[in-house]
This record gives C-alpha cells, sequence and structure tokens, in this order.
C-alpha cells in the first residue's frame, strides 16, 4: 500500500482487492466527487462515467446489472457461439493471403466490436465509429489527461447519444428477441424503468466494456504465447486446456489494471489510518501477481488450477460480461493457434500506452 501525493492510496496486495471489493458499504464506486473536478460536473464524460454501471452503487446498479446478467445467461450465450465462431473463422481466412498482419485491427479488436455490437443489435454497416468512441471515452479515465484527450472524450459521448438516438428509437417500435438483444432488454426492464440518459449511457457501457478489455485479452495472449513457446507447444497439443489458459492470460497480463474505490468511513489498513472520502486505486495487475495467492506467479502455466484472478473484480462488481470474455478469449486464440500455429510477432509491437488498461496498440505478426 502507497500513499499518493493527492493523499490517495494504492492497494496491490490480493487480499486487501478481495476484501474491498466485497465490502460495498464502506469502499463505494460512486465517483462523482472524483469526477466533478476532473470533467466538469455539466460535461458529456461526467453525465456518462457517473449514469454508467461501472461507477455507481446500489439501486441503479442493481437494476441495471439485473437486466445484463439475464441477457447473458448460459441459453443466450450458447446461442452466441456458432456465430462468433463463424466469424473468427472468417477473419483468419482473411489473413490467409497475407505475409504480415496487424493482429489488433485485422482480429482482437474486430471481434469485441462484432460481438458487442450484435448483442445491442446495431446494423452491422453502422459499426465503423465504434471502436474510436470507445478508445476516446475510456482515454479520459487515465490519471493525466490532456485537453485534446479531454475534449476527444466528450465529443465521443455526445456524438454516440446521436447515433443511439435512431437506433433506440427504432427498437421502440421494433424489439429484438430480449433473450439476445441486450438493447431491448435495457428497455423492457421490469419495475423501475431506466430513465433516457441511464438508457443512452448504459447502452455506452456495454460496448465499452466489452470492447477494451476483450481486445487486450485477446492481443495479450498472443503475445504471452509468442513469448513462451514451452506454452505455446502445450496449448497446440492439449488444446483442451484453452479456457484454462484464458484465465492465465487474464492473470498474467490483465486487461484492466487499475479500480477505484472511495471509503465511506475512517478504516485501517495494515496499521495506516485512512479517513473517510479517501479514493483508493486497486491495482489488479499487482494482485493478480501475489506471490501470496499464486505460486510462482511470474511463470505462464497454461493448466493453472486454482486460478482465482481478480481480473474481472470481485463481490458486487465482479464483470457481468465474464463468461461472454471467456467464450470470446477461448474461441479466438484456439482457433487462430490451431490455423496459424507458427506465428511471429515483429519487433513493431506497439503497447497502448495506458495506466488503466493493458494491451497492445498495435502487434504486427507473420503468420508462416
Amino acid at each position: 500500500m502507497c500513499r499518493q501525493p493527492d493523499r490517495s492510496y494504492v492497494v496491490s496486495r490480493y487480499d486487501d482487492l478481495d476484501m474491498i471489493y466485497r465490502d460495498h458499504q464502506r469502499f463505494i464506486s460512486d465517483k462523482k466527487a472524483v469526477f466533478g473536478p476532473k470533467f466538469g460536473e455539466k460535461s458529456p464524460l461526467f453525465e456518462h462515467h457517473t449514469t454508467s454501471l461501472v461507477f455507481n452503487d446500489p439501486p441503479l446498479h442493481t437494476r441495471v446489472r439485473k437486466v445484463m446478467v439475464g441477457a447473458m445467461n448460459p441459453r443466450a450465450l450458447a446461442k452466441m457461439e456458432p456465430g462468433l465462431i463463424t466469424l473468427v473463422d472468417g477473419l483468419l481466412d482473411e489473413m490467409a493471403n497475407q505475409h504480415e498482419v496487424e493482429l489488433i485491427e485485422a482480429f482482437a479488436g474486430a471481434i469485441p466490436i462484432e460481438v458487442i455490437g450484435n448483442l445491442l443489435n446495431i446494423p452491422r454497416e453502422k459499426r465503423g465509429p465504434l471502436r474510436d468512441w470507445s478508445l476516446d471515452i475510456l482515454g479520459a479515465l487515465e490519471p493525466s489527461l490532456t485537453k485534446e484527450a479531454l475534449d476527444c472524450g466528450n465529443q465521443a459521448v455526445t456524438d454516440f447519444k446521436v447515433f443511439l438516438r435512431d437506433i433506440i428509437n427504432d427498437r421502440a417500435v421494433y424489439p429484438g428477441d430480449p433473450d439476445t438483444d441486450v438493447l431491448t432488454r435495457l428497455m423492457q426492464t421490469e419495475g423501475e424503468a431506466l430513465t433516457e440518459t441511464e438508457l443512452y449511457q448504459n447502452c455506452i457501457f456495454i460496448l465499452n466494456a466489452g470492447h477494451e478489455t476483450t481486445t487486450n485479452l485477446i492481443g495479450n495472449a498472443l503475445a504471452l504465447l509468442h513469448a513462451d513457446t514451452s506454452a505455446r507447444g502445450c496449448l497446440l497439443e492439449n488444446p483442451e486446456l484453452t479456457a484454462t489458459a484464458v484465465d492465465e492470460f487474464l492473470r498474467m497480463e490483465s486487461p484492466n489494471q487499475f479500480g477505484n474505490r472511495l471509503t465511506t468511513e475512517e478504516i485501517t489498513l495494515h496499521g495506516v489510518t485512512i479517513p473517510a472520502g479517501t479514493d483508493l486505486h486497486l491495482c489488479i495487475g499487482a494482485a493478480n501477481r501475489d506471490p501470496n495467492r499464486f505460486e510462482n506467479p511470474d511463470i505462464l502455466d497454461v493448466g493453472r488450477r486454482p486460478n482465482k484472478h481478480l481480473a474481472f473484480a470481485g463481490g458486487a462488481h465482479t464483470c457481468v460480461g465474464l463468461t461472454l470474455a471467456r467464450m470470446e478469449g477461448r474461441i479466438a486464440v484456439g482457433r487462430f493457434l490451431q490455423r496459424y500455429p507458427n506465428y511471429t510477432l515483429t519487433d513493431e509491437a506497439e503497447r497502448g500506452g495506458r495506466m488503466r488498461f493493458r494491451g497492445y496498440a498495435r502487434l504486427p505478426a507473420q503468420l508462416t
């Protein structure tokens, strides 16, 4: 645990994060007090990040989460898997005649855009700007925020809301299948309905949450397997371990490196008294390599069991889409390896350069 110049604390031990995630009374997710000064209380970014699921507590969090969980039940995911396999195989086919491929744009980033686009039933021909909007909105969460990044984030939220207007109006007249269409489910909630702002901002959240982290999962996995030929060989010989390997990729290179909580009362942690109203930065990446929790934490073990990592957070805020993300990772990495077992990455791989999210901006590869 480390105190920062602004009197916040970085918390990095596994057991501490696990405890904080499970105690939503003393450690809250509401960030209005933090985001007001950061974004401006009348800004589009403030409206988005203080209304979306991840930065809220009950009752809004409970209402929205219930809808999302219902849309990602086993029956719904089973319906999605054949289409996901077809999507992945199609992307792999497109690479077949290319000597060098940039894997983030051509593969890792293309998969979640289609999956989340399908979840919200967004017309395929309209999905072009979604990834850039997601990157701009999430980029504004970085600790160091330039005016340019702030302006881009605000504009992305504004443009996204305009984009969603026609889609939401159309869905009100022609509802989709509530088993697979998350937008329809959000609009047909039982009990207290979502306000217009809650509906728009949580649609944006679903795309952002499902895009950046899953792109990072797939890209990080391919980078890890390139660096560790033994692990790659193990998966090629034992493809049934791919599901277990996905959790190890999530542990080793957590796509989301930081979470945040705000203390509601004075607490004592490891002999340090922390006042109420203190911002805590939860270092997921460090907790997932805590030697007190994981044996040989810096070794990639594709068969590691148990593997109760915190890449999906925990407690009431455990990631709603964790089963979907695991399915995307399993199918994407498994089928890529079987198709291109001898791929190599070039020296031009480029990290995303963010503190909160760990992934690659570019991952050029030679496939044969």
